[in-house]
């Protein structure tokens, strides 16, 4: 196959360098891009040509949907833009969400249905990469999480065969799909079971003082919580007028009773330096947060830190935790609640690692030139490093690296080996390389 058949797709669809729209092809929400060309897909057999025409010219094939990955940016390849496959179709509570599609898109049509899916906290995100990374969202306790709520997909194959994945039909990489990543080809509609949902109760409460103390009781208050309830607590430098910095804690309850949600979050409020600033009823589609683009003349500092997932949130992980805060000034803390629904998915049930977490945690020092210097980069990674041995697995959906080795921090060796045969099965050339990569058995 040569590249005559790439031009036989519409105008427009297929962008290279030097054509005048090529500045605008290759960005994405997180950067800008060097390719070798883009194919901007407005169905599934512009992505059938793309794959096929990737596989005989052996150049990676790099899926784009929300374009919040940090594989954007790795040099080559052909980038296959789905952003025009973005239908959504609701039958009962299922729902058929096409791959290019974005979640705050997805929310607000499950909206006037009645109905939500968990999925994540952004809207601009893509539905394609948060769910095949698993998806830890807003609703993770009482539905687990996006890749939970997945019962099918249709699949375009290395191939460039279309095939239908369920639990009937490809169990094996049904399996896969849920959470092991964009590695087995490129879906081109998802399938949720979506559920009802009318409103949710969301709070936010201002936290002021030592943070342990907050988080124990936070993590005590979680244990015996209803599923309707998720927290995060979120403490984040002052970065510009715009940003305030400082710690809270905001929870999203399921449905549009204010006082069991006030009841839930009582033993919090009841602390010195916690207090309510805001909780009320709320569509979902409103709680879910607008990221603005990548600026290229301000590009983001980098970040010294990282996430995992944690069995518990013991006394140890508190401390280390909120030390690791004190002792980087333009440094984030961030934790979300899990268990629940998501540990009631046995763990050889998806791809997904760490079923008996409880907690997801992540924090990093933001590496600004004044800030973070050479001789104490180092030693900011080792206390990060520290944190991250006590938990149980990396989640892949939250780290900015591209570095191949974060797979053996993301799965179990058995996972690993699972997924493997899958992918030597559905891909053994690796042409879905850009990705946190399991590389065929």
């Amino acid at each position: 196959m040569t590249d005559l058949s790439l031009t036989d797709l519409a105008a427009g669809t297929v962008v290279k360098p030097g054509d005048p729209e090529w500045d605008a092809a290759r960005s994405f929400h997180s950067g800008i891009g060097e390719p070798t060309v883009v194919v901007r897909a407005s169905s599934v057999d512009d992505v059938r040509a793309a794959v096929r025409y990737a596989s005989s010219e052996r150049l990676d094939v790099m899926v784009r949907g929300g374009g919040h990955s940090a594989w954007g940016a790795v040099p080559g390849g052909v980038t296959l833009d789905l952003d025009a496959l973005d239908s959504v179709s609701v039958d009962g509570t299922l729902v058929h969400v096409g791959g290019g599609a974005t979640w705050g898109a997805v929310a607000a049509i499950l909206a006037e249905h009645g109905l939500g899916v968990s999925s994540g906290d952004t809207a601009s995100v893509g539905v394609g990469g948060l769910t095949l990374g698993g998806g830890i969202g807003w609703m993770v306790r009482a539905w687990g999480l996006a890749a939970d709520q997945l019962v099918g997909a249709q699949l375009v194959t290395a191939r460039g065969e279309v095939i239908e994945v369920n639990d009937e039909s490809h169990a094996d990489l049904l399996w896969a799909l849920r959470g092991g990543g964009g590695n087995f080809g490129v879906v081109t509609r998802f399938d949720f079971r979506a559920h009802a949902l009318s409103s949710v109760v969301f709070a936010t409460l201002g936290v002021a003082g030592d943070a342990r103390p907050v988080l124990r009781a936070l993590r005590d208050t979680m244990k015996d919580a209803p599923r309707e309830l998720t927290v995060t607590y979120m403490d984040v430098p002052e970065m510009d007028p715009s940003a305030p910095g400082g710690a809270a804690i905001t929870a999203c309850w399921i449905g549009d009773d204010e006082d069991a949600a006030r009841a839930a979050l009582a033993p919090l409020l009841a602390l010195d330096g916690v207090t309510e600033t805001d909780l009320g009823v709320r569509s979902y589609p409103d709680i879910l947060m607008d990221m603005p683009a990548a600026d290229p003349d301000q590009p983001m500092p980098g970040f010294v830190g990282g996430n995992t997932l944690l069995a518990d949130l013991t006394d140890e992980a508190v401390d280390r935790l909120a030390s690791f805060r004190e002792a980087n000034q333009a440094s984030v803390l961030f934790l979300r609640s899990l268990g629940g629904a998501y540990g009631d998915v046995p763990q050889d049930d998806t791809a997904f690692p760490a079923r008996s977490a409880t907690w997801f945690a992540m924090a990093g020092a933001f590496d600004i030139p004044g800030l973070v210097h050479d001789d104490n980069r180092p030693l900011i990674q080792a206390e990060w490093d520290a944190i991250e041995a006590l938990g149980e697995a990396l989640y892949g959906n939250f780290t900015v690296s591209t570095d191949p080795a974060m797979v053996s921090r993301m799965y179990a060796p058995e996972t690993i080996a699972r997924l493997a045969a899958v992918k030597r099965q559905w891909d053994p050339q690796n042409l879905f390389c850009r990705n946190h990569n399991v590389v065929p058995a």
